[in-house]
């Protein structure tokens, strides 16, 4: 089943990539899925019905929108700082818990937060994730905990767990 989900989901991005919706396209992107799907669908999920849900994709189009108002803010927030003529930062390393089970989810949550600026992931070890900070604004674990994952790690959760 995995392997046909992969197919399917590869030929949709293919489409969508191509935004072409003529024969000779979609027997290429069939043919390339195929093949992904063969290369790559041992690796793919193991309980792929989670795909199916329709659920999770409303979940996963706010979390696209929470995600850019997170990113919008902490660019402003960089510029604020870099800007600045004091150069106001205070630049750290905090482990902050995480709640989340897969290894698949802790990476979606750890690749946002470093593509969102003035934070980067440096490394997941457990249930921790260790994030280097542009500015530590508390040395409180649960108000910096708060303050990094923000709503992040709420939204994986639904989508992806």
């Amino acid at each position: 089943m995995r392997y046909v989900t992969l197919f399917i989901l590869s030929l949709i991005l293919w489409l969508l990539l191509t935004f072409k919706l003529t024969l000779p396209n979609f027997i290429v992107g069939a043919v390339i899925s195929i093949i992904t799907s063969w290369i790559f669908g041992r690796y793919f999920f193991r309980n792929v019905y989670k795909f199916l849900e329709p659920h999770r994709y409303f979940w996963l189009f706010v979390y696209f929108f929470v995600f850019l108002w997170a990113c919008l803010k902490a660019n402003i927030d960089v510029a604020y700082r870099v800007l600045h003529p004091a150069m106001p930062i205070k630049p750290g390393i905090v482990k902050v818990r995480t709640w989340l089970r897969s290894d698949f989810a802790r990476t979606i949550l750890a690749n946002s937060i470093t593509m969102t600026p003035g934070t980067i992931s440096v490394d997941i070890i457990g249930d921790y994730l260790y994030i280097h900070w542009i500015y530590v604004h508390s040395e409180d674990p649960e108000v910096y905990t708060r303050l990094i994952l923000g709503s992040f790690e709420k939204y994986i959760k639904r989508i992806l767990e």
